[in-house]
């Protein structure tokens, strides 16, 4: 071997062992690197029994960053100055149902005339309770849709006056640890799907074209809940009565309600939004106070919508008896009632058993006409705006629908026509096309469709359980604008409640329910018409910036703590100036939450926060208490 070869090969070794040392620093580096920056997702871990999780924080697969904005002070800085962070205690253990707006005591201060004490009123802003609802001792998660909908764990909703009040009805049993919920119903003692295959062969329920419906009166919502399989979306409401709990137990079962009543102001949606309203003995005096009532279900019915009536006074013919009330007393009621759908110029198109069907005109070319002969009605004045009804007074009016072309045919939609579901979803509302809302061009509602596909995309990276089929099902959209959140999670098995707040720059909740989707108007400063507990998941999208000079953001906070369940989840996005102050809020709530940066990147002053509320329950009572230390 001469001396070329020994330095040859002497050479290759100590390349070798250079490469080799190189190596092993880059993959020194790069572990280090990831034990330094995970990716956390604050989500709490709950297995199907509902037990009480272990809090924990579970990995990702996302690249999304959690950003860390505590100020960081070398040696020569004084030491920082921090704020005690807000506690907020726990509300005692009775007001785990609590329902700020719809409190029994507070509404005996109003008129009974009407059932006006029985609607919405607020406590004054003094008046608020500055602590966290308590979930129930012993509450689970609820069961996943589609099986909620025929059970509901007892510990969740623990009242059993509707198992005893409609045994006969079967709307509701208690065996051992849950209810169950047969899909009876006052009317419907087949159940609730038979009662909707016999409504389904006077109308067409399968086509499409009805998608959108109002249940007055809703009981536990079975008609709803059934009629979620035939892509028909009910907006149930009942009032808080003697029959404890029946909106609860709607949202227990994963089904759309809200708490409500037809007493003096309207129902807080737009007009022409519902494509069927439906009333299966909701006892509401429809032909009575000028027939006011049945002016209110006018106003938001789309043009050419259907109004159900079964119950009293239907068939009274032949059962008056079981009513309990004279011949007399039933007729004159149903006579009542036909008057004034004949003044709305609604047409009467079926009566089968115990089933009525009525249907509002296309549009009001005739219906003016007609107003020679019957003066009342009156047309409301053009200066009412028909979607206003945040504490609007009902009016004994007529709403008109948009002009139409006197030379066109009387089946032409007043507003324009909507098409049928499910290319209505995305199709450009006729409200966007017809320029109602100027700022919003069929070019801007298509980008704002495409924007929020790829938001909830990104979401779904953030919080894995959005993505999760089955893990949410009741979700709420605080700041709803065009409805693209809801849109964008149309073919996931979950329902939302798209919000329009009535500071929101633009009444867009009408374009919403074109859209085929449902939602309500709200003043994010009061309480919603709602139970503690009703949803899974919350999305709040610049509501912190809206109500800035409004009312202070932790009353927000408080509100979505009430109505978010345990282990939900929520999104917040703003300006990180305001999340920061979010952030250090949610701490006093035992939220667990981190700030990420905006879809585009880090580069974009608003981000997101995505938290998650942790489980905890009142204690356990007194007598379970000892009896566990008996046992021990």
């Amino acid at each position: 071997m001469n001396l070329f070869t020994r330095i040859s090969s002497r050479t290759k070794k100590s390349n070798l062992y250079y490469v080799t040392l190189v190596a092993l620093l880059l993959v020194g580096s790069y572990l280090l690197g990831v034990w330094q920056n995970p990716a956390v997702n604050p989500r709490a871990a709950f297995d199907d029994s509902g037990a009480a999780p272990c809090e924990k924080f579970s990995k990702t697969t996302t690249s999304t960053r959690d950003l860390d904005f505590d100020a960081h002070h070398n040696p020569r800085d004084p030491p920082p100055v921090t704020e005690t962070a807000v506690n907020f205690p726990s509300c005692d253990a009775e007001l785990s149902e609590n329902t700020p707006c719809e409190d029994a005591k507070r509404s005996l201060k109003f008129p009974r005339e009407r059932l006006e004490y029985r609607q919405r009123h607020c406590p004054e802003r003094d008046e608020t309770l500055k602590c966290r609802i308590p979930a129930p001792y012993g509450y689970k998660t609820p069961f996943r849709w589609p099986e909620s909908r025929d059970v509901a764990w007892f510990a969740n909703v623990p009242h059993t006056e509707l198992t005893v009040e409609k045994k006969n009805q079967n709307w509701v049993r208690y065996e051992n640890d849950r209810f169950w919920f047969p899909g009876g119903g006052t009317m419907f003692p087949r159940g609730a799907d038979a009662y909707i295959d016999d409504i389904g062969r006077l109308i067409d329920l399968s086509d499409g074209s009805i998608r959108t419906a109002i249940d007055t009166g809703c009981g536990v919502a079975s008609f709803g809940a059934y009629l979620l399989s035939r892509n028909i979306t009910t907006m149930s409401f009942a009032p808080r009565d003697t029959h404890e709990a029946q909106v609860q137990f709607a949202l227990e079962r994963g089904v759309p309600a809200m708490i409500g009543i037809m007493a003096t102001i309207r129902l807080p949606y737009p007009s022409r939004a519902f494509d069927l309203a439906h009333c299966s003995r909701c006892l509401i005096p429809w032909g009575q106070n000028d027939g006011v009532y049945l002016m209110e279900v006018d106003r938001v019915l789309r043009p050419g919508g259907y109004w159900i009536l079964s119950g009293p006074p239907i068939n009274w013919q032949k059962r008056w008896k079981g009513w309990e009330r004279t011949m007399d007393d039933l007729n004159a009621e149903q006579t009542q009632i036909e008057r004034v759908a004949r003044s709305l110029c609604w047409k009467k198109v079926f009566q089968r058993d115990d089933l009525a069907i009525w249907q509002k005109p296309y549009n009001h070319i005739h219906c003016k006409k007609t107003r020679q002969v019957l003066k009342n009605p009156e047309f409301c004045r053009h200066d009412q705006d028909p979607d206003m009804a945040w504490y609007t007074k009902m009016d004994s009016c007529l709403t008109p629908l948009p002009e139409v072309d006197e030379a066109e045919d009387l089946k032409t939609v007043a507003g324009g026509k909507v098409e049928k579901w499910p290319a209505r979803l995305n199709a450009v509302p006729p409200r966007v096309n017809s320029g109602d809302l100027e700022e919003i061009t069929p070019e801007a509602f298509l980008e704002n469709t495409k924007l929020w596909k790829q938001r909830v995309n990104y979401y779904k990276q953030l919080d894995y359980h959005l993505g999760e089929t089955g893990r949410y099902r009741n979700l709420l959209d605080m700041n709803a604008y065009l409805g693209g959140f809801a849109a964008a999670l149309a073919d996931d098995p979950v329902w939302v409640m798209n919000v329009v707040p009535v500071e929101a720059k633009l009444n867009t909740l009408g374009v919403i329910y074109e859209r085929g989707l449902i939602g309500t108007y709200q003043n994010w400063c009061e309480a919603m018409s709602t139970y503690p507990r009703t949803y899974d998941f919350i999305h709040a999208d610049s509501v912190f910036s809206l109500y800035q000079d409004k009312c202070e953001p932790e009353d927000i906070l408080l509100e979505m703590d009430r109505i978010l369940r345990p282990g939900g989840g929520v999104i917040i996005r703003d300006d990180v100036d305001i999340l920061i102050k979010v952030k250090e809020l949610t701490k006093g709530l035992q939220w667990e939450g981190r700030i990420a940066d905006h879809e585009k990147g880090p580069h974009e002053r608003v981000k997101i926060y995505y938290a998650v509320k942790q489980y905890w329950t009142v204690p356990a009572p007194e007598e379970d208490k000892n009896n566990t230390s008996a046992l021990s």
